[in-house]
């Protein structure tokens, strides 16, 4: 937690000085504390601040008083989402200093509309994040421009963020030649979705693993997997089918490092209905059936993430139309998931959203505990 403080410091600060009344540290402790104790909006953020301001001084001066929740806005919206970025980075990587790297990471990369930052005729703010599955945190961030889109997006963050060694899952809008051949320049791998968009492509996939015969094969090479779940009252069959046979395809030239093409096919079973759904990659990966189930599978930890955006920490209510302040509270908000997600707060298991209301009953104690951990 020191060490947080310590970074706070150094930020850079482009106010006028002589007008500074409130530090940018102290906003954005109130706001990051805030946040993990259950307040989601600027009001909620200062009214916060107002009843817990004698155990905020433990970290915070707070020279001229606890700020209202405008300044707490506004100030927010003068921060740079890279610096901030760049603080969550800092704070991940002390904690993570000694995991090692015995395991190939999964990146997954995907955007989420923030529905409620919407003025007039103009776009909602639409940030395309990269989130570390293993580690639970988000390497970086971008938000697409009004006139742009994913497609120019992904290879900007691929610049800002080290993939070096570690499997990049992108769905369907991402797969695209120029991106598959970032990510090997990159020295990375990758496992791509297909969806009919790609036309020839997903159906010559398609088609392929239709064949019986050479699912048959696959099964007796052993690049196949089949995994069962019962949860919300289903079953879940998965099997995952992977093949280097790809010499017929003919668009291999064109994407970077293709080396496989694999099939997920989901069985759902429920009430006596079954209903079966399939997906289709290419990947840069060799036939390795462990790691590629582990990509395919993995991906639902971006999808995850967004839904706790929207549902624990309700990103989609809040109207802040400021777009800046819009992107520093989303990434406020990944950081405290980051925080919560491990934390152990009660002998009974919680979910993120009834954590950040245990915190809120008794935010002096498991603040401290959450942030000194």
């Amino acid at each position: 937690m020191q060490e947080l403080l310590d970074w706070l410091e150094y930020i850079e600060d482009d106010r006028q000085q002589r007008k500074i009344r409130h530090t940018l540290k102290d906003i954005l402790v109130i706001v990051l504390f805030a946040t993990l104790a259950n307040a989601d909006d600027w009001v909620e953020m200062a009214l916060f601040a107002e009843n817990y301001q004698d155990y905020l001084r433990k970290y915070i001066e707070l020279k001229n008083g606890i700020p209202s929740h405008d300044t707490i806005r506004r100030v927010m919206g003068m921060i740079s989402p890279e610096i901030l970025q760049q603080l969550y980075g800092k704070w991940q990587d002390r904690l993570n200093q000694d995991d090692g790297e015995l395991l190939k990471k999964i990146i997954c990369i995907d955007g989420k509309t923030m529905r409620s930052n919407k003025r007039g005729a103009g776009k909602a703010a639409h940030i395309v994040s990269a989130w570390s599955k293993e580690d639970g945190f988000c390497l970086g961030q971008k938000a697409v421009e009004e006139k742009s889109n994913e497609i120019v997006v992904i290879p900007e963050l691929l610049d800002k963020i080290q993939i070096k060694g570690q499997t990049v899952t992108i769905d369907a809008m991402g797969t695209q030649t120029a991106i598959a051949e970032k990510i090997k320049k990159k020295r990375a791998d990758y496992v791509l979705a297909l969806k009919r968009n790609q036309n020839s492509l997903y159906e010559d996939v398609q088609e392929y693993f239709s064949d019986e015969e050479f699912q048959k094969r696959i099964r007796a090479s052993g690049n196949y997997k089949k995994t069962q779940e019962k949860a919300h009252g289903q079953v879940e069959i998965r099997e995952y089918y992977q093949t280097e046979d790809i010499k017929w395809l003919s668009q291999k030239k064109n994407w970077k490092g293709l080396s496989s093409i694999v099939m997920e096919k989901k069985t759902i079973e429920k009430d006596g209905k079954r209903r079966i759904e399939y997906r289709y990659f290419i990947s840069s990966l060799k036939a390795d059936i462990e790691q590629i189930s582990r990509a395919v599978r993995g991906h639902w930890s971006i999808e995850s993430m967004h839904w706790h955006l929207d549902v624990t920490f309700r990103e989609d209510a809040n109207t802040t139309l400021d777009k800046m302040a819009a992107q520093n509270l989303n990434i406020i908000r990944k950081w405290s998931l980051s925080i919560l997600k491990p934390a152990q707060m009660t002998r009974h298991k919680l979910s993120m959203r009834k954590k950040r209301f245990v915190v809120s009953m008794r935010p002096i104690q498991y603040l401290e505990e959450l942030l000194e951990a």
